[in-house]
């Protein structure tokens, strides 16, 4: 974990800010993460195999750029979750080489076995850097999780609730209301449970490169398989 995370400094030695970074993280962890759905968990990856994380594997150079390239056109057109996160999505990694290197670090991690928090904290992490970035402006969309944490104590959601937060952000609210349920309440019954899986969670988020930092860990870490609606985090 730490060579990924220093690796965003030698990004950032060729202009690339924490939220390019935190970007292209986004896209490569979930095309990660949807191949282990396959391989690990042995279900049905929502991702074609012609534009998943083998075809990445499979390929250098310049043939690598150009076929990342096409994988984030063609997964950000259409509608439901998956085009949210890639929609009018950049590869902003100009040297293929790096590329290939980030690429090999991610692939030497099984993500789906690392604990929700482990996987949280990192991207907690270079949230956190994103937003003390003063030049990419990110912090108006990022509330310390101190803060956070602090509000949903008070606001004590419950199972069965909806939980909204109409301007999400990055989803912070979103996901420590989550955990708040998940961890004070257990264990749930089954109707608990499913609906905080599938309808407890609601959020809007109007900049796109934003709404899809928040979509994918909705998705990902906390949702398993679930769709969504476009510029929607979370239900």
């Amino acid at each position: 974990m730490q060579r990924l995370w220093n690796y965003c400094n030698v990004l950032r030695d060729d202009g690339m800010s924490y939220g390019d970074y935190v970007e292209q993280l986004t896209y490569l962890l979930f095309l990660k993460m949807a191949d282990e759905q396959v391989s690990v968990l042995h279900r049905t990856s929502a991702i074609p195999a012609e534009y998943g994380w083998q075809s990445l594997l499979e390929r250098d150079g310049s043939d690598l750029e150009s076929h990342y390239r096409e994988i984030l056109i063609q997964l950000g057109q259409g509608s439901g979750l998956i085009p949210v996160i890639f929609r009018k999505a950049q590869n902003r990694i100009q040297d293929p080489a790096k590329l290939r290197r980030l690429i090999e670090l991610i692939n030497g991690e099984t993500w789906t076995g690392l604990n929700i928090d482990v996987k949280g904290a990192i991207y907690e992490g270079l949230l956190e850097k994103n937003a003390q970035d003063t030049k990419s402006g990110a912090g108006q969309y990022y509330t310390a999780r101190p803060l956070i944490q602090a509000i949903v104590d008070v606001m004590q959601p419950a199972p069965g609730e909806t939980i909204c937060d109409p301007a999400c952000g990055t989803g912070g609210f979103l996901l420590t209301s989550y955990d708040h349920v998940a961890k004070h309440h257990a264990p749930l019954d089954r109707d608990q449970a499913q609906h905080l899986r599938n309808e407890a969670l609601r959020g809007w988020e109007i900049v796109e490169n934003t709404a899809r930092l928040c979509d994918e860990p909705v998705f990902a870490w906390h949702r398993g398989e679930r769709a969504g609606e476009p510029n929607s985090c979370g239900g």
